[in-house]
């Protein structure tokens, strides 16, 4: 069969699907997903172009499937990619209903393509306005690719201190012997069909805004019409004594994390923090290292974040694969021999040997380079946005890790937000207010952990939270947890319990407020899965 040749195949009667059911089929040797949704019959590719969940299993409200795993939506008429993570869409395929049976035409390429990129403008040496984009991380590459999709022709130039182009970070610490190339989000090809420049290893410095003038610290100059700045955040370094000897480490970049996995093998390992990095590293090392050892102030990891419950089970997990805590505590001190590490002092005096050492105690914005330049900041140095995603200063425009912003689920109140697919969220929206089209950001956030083959999902904006209602068993590694603020739910975290945390982002997002009365009954379940249809209505 030639790959433009379409293919006819019947897939199902009409009766057979009920409405607001989704099902895959087999066409031409590839699965599909027939979707039946407000009476009408559209197919498109059956995996989320993520990270390749089955959208079968996902949730359906009105004209969009969301990933059972990560939350990334696609449009089920056009298969579009509404909501991140990830950049491409789905492919899409022609649908119809001939005597009461449901039919897909369909080509041998489009079968075979598990993603599509959406149609591109290209370059124009006319248009001579520059978009500037400091970063290159999730927030900065769908910036540039929104801004290519929605017609810009002008010059965009992406700007990172790094060795790399945009790369897949949340790898780091799963995948930590990973080569970088293998962990790219775009191939350096991509950049260059589509007119989009990535100068790597150039490090910023200042900007002049009233110059409209970017300075590197080469000496060089960039001028640019509007500016992205996504540079995120970095790791924050210890601050005790010995805090400089070699082999202790701060996770950032695939070099960072290629030199941990290097130098862990049959080591003595110290984890500093327990955040999500840090538990992450310690699964990853738990089986190559000698010995893993992890110390936290509070008494178990993700404790402020995910609640004492759920911290239990993720240290169980690590616990019986070897893992050592220390909780309650924090390092007073470094001590090595000969400029190497060799143990960490507790506070209390007492200590562990160390022939690794990574920090993992929280992160800053990197915003340094803005001094000066009338952008305005926040006491930790984070870049305050309005809900379009522009900073104080005209023209200028800031995404991901790096911004405050005004959440839409609180109403607006600001939120500094860490989490992969928010920074794409922001990324587009940077985008087309760039191009004057008066978007304003909506995205619940979701973020998702894994350790030892099991993952943890959460959405929503938990901080603040008064009481945890947790269904299923946490001893099974099985349950939903929902995190209460003023008597609604502001939050849900799951594990082995898909599509749960998609249903409740997707309640959020429609505006519609879930009570701590809804979710303590037997039946809840049905309760939410109304709630996800209702919004499709909304």
């Amino acid at each position: 069969m030639d790959e433009n040749e379409t293919l006819t195949q019947e897939l199902c009667d009409e009766s057979e699907l009920k409405e607001g059911e989704m099902r895959e089929f087999e066409v031409g040797g590839h699965p599909i997903l027939l979707v039946k949704s407000n009476g009408a019959f559209s197919a498109v590719g059956s995996k989320c172009t993520h990270y390749g969940a089955p959208l079968s299993k996902g949730v359906l409200a009105g004209e969009r499937v969301r990933c059972p795993w990560h939350g990334a939506c696609f449009n089920i008429k056009t298969g579009d990619i509404e909501e991140y993570p990830g950049l491409d869409s789905l492919p899409c395929f022609k649908v119809t209903v001939q005597n009461g049976k449901v039919c897909i035409v369909a080509s041998k390429k489009a079968l075979e393509s598990v993603k599509r990129v959406k149609s591109m403008s290209s370059r124009c040496a006319a248009d001579r306005s520059t978009v500037a984009i400091i970063g290159t991380g999730p927030a900065a590459l769908v910036c540039a690719e929104t801004l290519r999709q929605e017609g810009y022709t002008g010059r965009i130039v992406m700007v990172t201190r790094e060795k790399h182009v945009p790369y897949d970070r949340t790898k780091l610490s799963k995948v930590m012997n990973a080569k970088a190339t293998d962990i790219y989000l775009r191939r350096p090809e991509f950049f260059l069909a589509h007119g989009i420049e990535v100068w790597t290893e150039k490090e910023v410095v200042s900007v002049n805004a009233d110059g409209a003038k970017i300075q590197f610290k080469d000496g060089s100059l960039l001028q640019y019409s509007q500016l992205l700045v996504a540079t995120g955040s970095r790791p924050r370094a210890p601050q005790c004594p010995g805090a400089t000897l070699k082999n202790v480490f701060l996770l950032r970049t695939p070099e960072d994390a290629n030199a941990i996995s290097e130098a862990a093998v049959g080591r003595s390992v110290v984890i500093m923090g327990t955040s999500f990095i840090g538990m992450e590293v310690a699964a990853f090392l738990s089986d190559k290292a000698s010995s893993v050892s992890v110390i936290g102030r509070s008494e178990v990891p993700f404790q402020a974040v995910l609640g004492r419950q759920i911290g239990e089970v993720a240290m169980k997990l690590l616990q019986e694969r070897g893992v050592t805590f220390h909780m309650g505590t924090e390092a007073r001190e470094l001590r090595g021999d000969n400029g190497q590490v060799k143990e960490v002092v507790f506070r209390n005096g007492s200590h562990v040997p160390a022939d690794v050492v990574v920090a993992g105690i929280g992160v800053s914005p990197v915003s340094r380079f803005l001094k000066g330049s009338k952008v305005a900041v926040d006491s930790t140095g984070a870049v305050y946005v309005d809900q379009y995603m522009r900073s104080s200063v005209p023209n200028i425009f800031a995404a991901g890790d790096v911004v405050s912003f005004p959440l839409a689920m609180m109403e607006g109140r600001r939120a500094n937000v860490g989490h992969w697919q928010m920074a794409h969220s922001h990324g587009r929206i940077a985008a087309l207010n760039m191009l004057s089209k008066q978007v304003p950001v909506n995205s619940v956030p979701f973020f998702w952990t894994s350790l030892l083959g099991k993952s943890i999902r959460y959405a929503g904006f938990g901080e603040g939270y008064t009481q945890i209602v947790v269904k299923g068993s946490l001893e099974e590694f099985k349950f939903l947890a929902f995190y209460i603020k003023d008597d609604f739910v502001v939050a849900v975290s799951s594990m082995n319990f898909d599509p749960m945390v998609s249903q409740v982002a997707d309640v959020m997002l429609s505006g519609r407020r879930i009570t701590k009365e809804e979710v303590l009954p037997e039946d809840f379940m049905s309760l939410i899965t109304r709630r996800t249809q209702d919004t499709a209505t909304c």
